[in-house]
């Protein structure tokens, strides 16, 4: 990791981040005026390749802005426009156009008519309403596409977009299709390493980045408040009760970003046991989670559940995102299978399995 890089680059989305709070207050869903700043940077598409549109860089310099934008509680979709559909275009061979891309998480129905690709289905597409294109891939016969599909048509008969939110308010949209035929479509056979468990993964991977951000902000938010708020006439931290309540609230922390951080490495190095780390870090991120806002939110008391609170806005996150792209359950099963398979536990565990 080039750490002088991530420095640079956490130092100018911070600003961004800084001239945020002096300006309008951002919208209910999205975030425009950040995401404004974020593309005129290039931040919103680093570590997509620049042949595809992207900005360049690498998974780790990605990763630095989706842990800022996690840990200050943005709404915008880096994890969804980068790491996903970046993603699935750049090795598809196609380009991102200007805009807002997003990715969807199912298969598309598709059929090739009079040279025309036609589709159909319903599709989740997390800030489906604030999306230009949809990048998703498609179930063609015996073949998988991945698509570009323009989403200006989405209020249309042959489009129609319903709109829901997690528990974090944010956009978690479903995009349904009836034969239409997308103006402007761009499809390309997908590679193999583009499936439905390989955007699963990747998706993990995002989520356990963000979960160890959210975390974090917990943690910090905590420890100021147990460190000023005073009863009986000494801070909370003086309490030997809360003290144990913070060094189990930072081992929980430093379990989510060691694991994210592994898994993260993993990825980008493209090592054999990826695959593994990923599911190790989303388990522990989702499991985590839970203790995470419960801990924090015991530390501050009351305060900490109104919507005012930046606390709620950290902890509203663990919990919609411990469930998605994958429960601990989930990721324990596949670690489970991958025990099973290796035929031994030690490699698995010490990530030298082969």
């Amino acid at each position: 990791m080039n750490e002088e890089l991530h420095g640079e680059i956490r130092s100018a989305v911070s600003a961004i981040l800084r001239g945020r709070s002096t300006r309008h207050a951002p919208s209910e869903h999205f975030d425009h005026q950040v995401w404004e700043d974020l593309s005129h940077g290039g931040f919103h598409l680093l570590g997509v390749p620049e042949e595809a549109g992207g900005s360049g860089g690498g998974l780790s310099d990605l990763a630095v802005v989706v842990d800022l934008m996690a840990f200050h509680a943005v709404k915008v979709p880096v994890a969804e426009t980068a790491f996903l559909a970046g993603w699935m275009l750049a090795r598809a061979g196609l380009s991102l156009p200007p805009g807002v891309v997003v990715a969807s998480l199912d298969d598309a129905r598709g059929e090739w008519r009079n040279g025309a690709l036609r589709l159909s289905g319903a599709v989740r597409v997390p800030w489906g309403r604030h999306a230009d294109h949809v990048a998703t891939t498609v179930r063609c016969g015996d073949e998988i596409l991945v698509a570009l599909v323009p989403v200006a048509q989405r209020e249309s008969p042959a489009m129609h977009l319903a709109t829901a939110e997690n528990l974090a308010g944010e956009p978690r949209d479903t995009l349904h299709f009836d034969d239409i035929e997308p103006a402007g479509h761009l499809a390309a056979v997908a590679p193999v390493d583009v499936c439905a468990e390989a955007i699963l993964r990747r998706g993990a991977l995002a989520r356990s980045l963000q979960l160890a951000a959210a975390a974090r902000a917990v943690y910090l938010s905590a420890r100021q408040y147990v460190t000023e708020r005073e009863q009986f006439g000494r801070p909370l931290a003086g309490f030997q009760a809360v003290q144990q309540q913070l060094a189990a609230l930072a081992a929980e922390v430093t379990a989510l970003q060691v694991s994210a951080d592994a898994a993260l490495l993993a990825v980008a190095a493209e090592d054999h046991d990826a695959g593994v780390a990923v599911a190790a870090a989303k388990a522990t991120a989702s499991a985590g989670a839970r203790t995470v806002a419960s801990i924090g939110h015991q530390l501050h008391g009351a305060i900490g559940y109104s919507r005012e609170h930046h606390l709620g806005a950290a902890t509203a996150r663990l919990w919609a995102w411990r469930e998605e792209f994958g429960s601990e359950s989930h990721w324990h099963d596949h670690l489970a299978a991958a025990v099973r398979q290796e035929g031994s536990w030690w490699h698995v565990v010490t990530g030298d399995a082969r």
